[in-house]
């Protein structure tokens, strides 16, 4: 049980950001400089995994994950890989709002909650963040929106304050990162008194389309074109993340000035692998893979009144043992009636050394894949083909070793097997909406 005073928690989401991105997880360094030198010092002075994952490699399934922790296969919304804008309307397509969710189950137990920043969880009037448990929302609907103009890629508007429209100027990172830093000058005199607050900070970069915050008049010479092999490059992409380790720096100042770093747990993702500029180095595969360039992610926590510095932990989790996680830090169980899949990693944040093997498990329609994780070992099927990987020795996952383990294969297949049987079948009206995919992914 947590002894500490209930701490204010911010969850921030990177979205499409590959495993080697951060300088702190080897990437290096762009023409400008370091690309992430914020992040890099929260992981050092907090605690850094090494074998993380997201709950999907691809969005909107990850954040049904995150938002109940729970297995997103249990809802039928997450089945679409991603939820798109032709979902308008639906009323089947969304996080269902009488689901419980790590915001609803905080507010009950009196913390203020928000999120600025991407929801991609279904659209209103059906669904949407005020319904599933926030106070206050900030950003974007769908999946994917131009840093400028703020229009989908279907050329609607796509920004909202609430459920109403927001027309406002900016580069979208600079606006999210606002956005939050005012919650947080608003919240700061509550929290100080013990009156905490749940900040969702989900940002929309690296996703394209790649706009610096510099692209503004190429942004309009395009406008109305987000198809986004269309564009970008390296560098953009790299500032594109900078942009965002800056507004997360600025951020970090401000917990330190309101006097509530101490006190506040920070958790950094991604909610899936890489796009075709990331830097994967040494995985392959990117997002919509389970390949592991596509499901292993950054994840940094900071936490100074109870993660030491200098952490750093080679133990498995996935999207939803983070938000299982902060239930437990906050003193708040879980629904009777909706048990979570995800667990706490309270443990870990207390002691780095703290390390199991739970097993971790995956499926994705597109291509039939599916994928499970035990220790070191991983089994994965991709266009009905069994693989058998040892990702101590190799984490390019090239040495097949099925033909020579047929033990351990069918042993891991048939635990896949049996925990595939405790989830709902994938509907055969469920969608795959690519326009990428990993060949466009640079391996270097």
């Amino acid at each position: 049980m947590n002894t500490h005073p209930r701490p204010n928690i911010i969850f921030i989401v990177a979205d499409d950001l590959g495993y080697a991105d951060l300088g702190c997880y080897g990437g290096r360094d762009a023409a400008f400089g370091p690309v992430s030198p914020v992040l890099d010092q929260m992981a050092a002075n907090g605690l850094k995994l090494t074998q993380g994952y997201s709950n999907s490699p691809v969005c909107s399934p990850t954040r049904f994950a995150l938002m109940t922790a729970r297995y997103q296969y249990r809802l039928r919304g997450a089945a679409e890989e991603p939820i798109n804008s032709k979902s308008r309307g639906s009323t089947t397509l969304g996080l269902p709002p009488e689901h419980p969710t790590l915001p609803s189950l905080l507010r009950a137990s009196g913390y203020r909650t928000a999120l600025v920043g991407k929801w991609h969880l279904g659209y209103p009037p059906a669904f949407g963040p005020l319904r599933s448990g926030y106070d206050e929302f900030f950003g974007p609907m769908s999946g994917g929106v131009d840093y400028f103009t703020h229009c989908s890629s279907n050329g609607s508007h796509d920004l909202y304050l609430g459920e109403e429209e927001k027309q406002q100027d900016g580069y979208l990172t600079d606006l999210i990162t606002d956005h939050a830093l005012d919650y947080v000058e608003r919240m700061a005199p509550g929290a100080q008194v013990g009156n905490p607050f749940f900040l969702s900070l989900h940002y929309t970069a690296p996703h394209w389309p790649w706009e610096t915050r510099d692209d503004e008049a190429l942004a309009q010479e395009v406008k109305g074109n987000l198809f986004h092999l269309h564009g970008g490059n390296i560098e953009t992409y790299r500032r594109m993340i900078h942009h965002m380790d800056e507004g997360i720096g600025r951020l970090m100042a401000l917990l330190e000035a309101k006097g509530l770093a101490r006190d506040t747990l920070v958790v950094f993702t991604s909610d899936n692998g890489g796009e075709r500029f990331s830097d994967n180095w040494p995985l392959v595969g990117g997002k919509m893979d389970l390949t592991e360039g596509g499901i292993r992610v950054p994840w940094i926590a900071h936490w100074p009144s109870v993660i030491a510095p200098g952490g750093i932990s080679a133990q498995t989790c996935l999207t939803m043992d983070w938000s299982a996680t902060m239930l437990d830090a906050a003193g708040v169980s879980a629904a009777p009636d909706y048990p979570l899949d995800g667990r706490s990693l309270m443990p870990l944040l207390r002691d780095a050394s703290v390390h199991d093997e739970p097993p971790l498990f995956w499926r994705m329609n597109h291509r039939g894949q599916r994928a499970m994780r035990q220790g070191v070992w991983k089994y994965l099927r991709v266009d009905g083909n069994d693989y058998l990987f040892n990702l101590s020795q190799d984490e390019r996952e090239r040495a097949n070793r099925a033909p020579v383990e047929p033990q351990r294969l069918q042993a891991m297949r048939a635990a896949w097997e049996a925990w595939n049987a405790s989830m709902p079948a994938i509907p055969d009206d469920a969608t795959v909406s690519l326009g990428y995919s990993s060949k466009d992914i640079p391996q270097r």
